[in-house]
């Protein structure tokens, strides 16, 4: 994998590691912007990471382009010399699928979907071949997630599922984008999840709802008062199926400061969990549930 770069203007460098999707294509760009951002090269003043593409911002009067490159390219020769093995968290993300709430938008939206006479939900199993809504949920939730990137809209996770290429879930987005989505949506568009960190616009398929905030600029849920957005690229994420008791007690927590997400500090490494990915993904829960 050769990274291409362009320059835009006089103060961004874009560079994209990959034309598609893929873990090694996030591998790529999120092992890339660490090491420049641990270069402190200077003259960088921003580092965006996207999917399988990153853009660097830098001041020509302390850095010229030419050598911007320079110090880029040397930095992609050395990543290239070590293993695509990176320390990251794994995060249980607890789902209320079939919650009324998305189900409610998703009525008022039919027109705008592929197939006015499903739900999001009934769609997404027959485009993937999948006998009915409970085996695309436990496909969906039955592997862990890669967050390749976090933005976009403020907070808001894109997750690659971490299954080999055949059993990868692909959904299209609406036809034509909604003018609302609940806040916590869990969302699905091409071979990416989601979670609406904010309540809003949006045209990915809606699958379900999760209870746990993941930003919070006022900075008072429990878990995000030194930062108010949750996720980072490079985390792993595992959706874990909850009912409506579930889902209110754990909203009953969040406000009294009681909830305390269940993660996990991990390992990955991309070559030993292409030997064996259903082995390592098991490992990898193992981990999560403390076994």
């Amino acid at each position: 994998m050769k990274n291409r770069y362009s320059f835009g203007g006089d103060e961004h460098l874009f560079v994209e590691c990959d034309e598609s999707m893929s873990l090694e294509a996030f591998f790529n760009s999120l092992s890339m912007t660490n090491a420049i951002r641990d270069a402190a090269i200077a003259g960088v003043t921003e580092i965006c990471p996207a999917n399988a593409s990153f853009q660097i911002k830098f001041d020509p009067d302390r850095i010229e382009p030419d050598d911007m490159l320079r110090e880029v390219k040397a930095i992609e020769e050395a990543a290239a010399r070590t293993d695509p093995v990176i320390r990251t968290r794994i995060i249980e993300i607890p789902v209320f699928y079939r919650d009324p709430w998305t189900h409610e938008t998703l009525m008022r939206f039919r027109e705008r979907h592929q197939d006015p006479a499903a739900t999001d939900l009934e769609y997404a199993a027959r485009v993937n071949g999948l006998a009915g809504v409970d085996e695309f949920v436990a496909a969906h939730s039955g592997a862990p997630w890669f967050v390749s990137m976090v933005g976009f809209v403020a907070g808001l996770p894109f997750m690659y599922q971490m299954v080999d290429r055949p059993r990868q879930l692909q959904v299209p987005k609406y036809l034509r984008p909604r003018t609302d989505t609940p806040k916590h949506t869990i969302g699905h568009g091409g071979c990416f999840s989601c979670i609406y960190s904010v309540r809003g616009a949006g045209g990915y398929q809606m699958f379900g709802i999760t209870p746990m905030p993941i930003f919070d600029p006022e900075q008072k849920t429990s878990y995000l008062r030194d930062f108010m957005v949750f996720f980072r690229p490079g985390d792993i994420v595992k959706f874990k199926p909850i009912g409506r008791d579930d889902y209110d007690r754990t909203l009953d927590d969040v406000a009294a400061g009681r909830f305390e997400p269940l993660i996990r500090e991990v390992t990955f490494d991309l070559n030993e969990f292409h030997k064996d990915t259903d082995g390592y993904n098991a490992r990898l829960e193992g981990t999560l549930n403390g076994r």
